[in-house]
């Protein structure tokens, strides 16, 4: 991390997140770590009905939450980085 450079802070909610971005100088912030995220700006008009065990679904649950952010959020997050090693 740039030691000239604050870090990010951990943000809780979207909502957290925007009045974040409305209220601070992000030029005051390190940028190093930043990683795109395409998907989440894009229209969601597609579904996908999928069968996994309880236990995967509850794992992944737990781990959007720990994250501050929904699950299925999460899991779009998880595809799109799948997608990425494909490459």
């Amino acid at each position: 991390m740039n030691k000239s450079k604050k870090p990010w802070p951990t943000l809780p909610s979207d909502d957290a997140a925007e009045a974040f971005v409305a209220e601070a100088d992000l030029s005051e912030y390190d940028w190093s770590l930043a990683e795109p995220v395409r998907y989440e700006f894009e229209d969601k008009s597609a579904r996908l009905n999928m069968r996994l065990p309880e236990s995967q679904l509850a794992a992944i649950k737990a781990e959007a939450e720990k994250r501050g952010m929904k699950y299925q959020r999460f899991i779009r997050e998880l595809l799109d980085r799948g997608m990425q090693t494909l490459r």
